[in-house]
């Protein structure tokens, strides 16, 4: 999960090797959160018009969880 989301947001920014993944323990409701640090200049092109991408984003990797049954949520910051 951490590598697609890597991967998702390095295609999006201008600088990938800026993009990090940090994973939290699940907490007592069972969601992973996932927090997506990429660097300040493509914070824009990560979070989108309204919204849009970063919401894409978050829709794509639950799909990709609800396959293995867990919940997670994407926290860009």
């Amino acid at each position: 999960m951490k590598e697609l989301l890597i991967l998702v947001a390095q295609g999006l920014v201008d600088d990938p090797s800026a993009v990090k993944v940090d994973v939290d323990e699940p907490n007592e409701e069972g969601v992973v959160v996932y927090h997506l640090h990429v660097a300040q200049e493509d914070m824009g092109r990560v979070i989108g018009k309204q919204g849009r991408i970063a919401k894409a984003i978050r829709v794509v990797m639950r799909a990709a969880a609800s396959r293995t049954n867990t919940k997670i949520a994407v926290e860009i910051d």
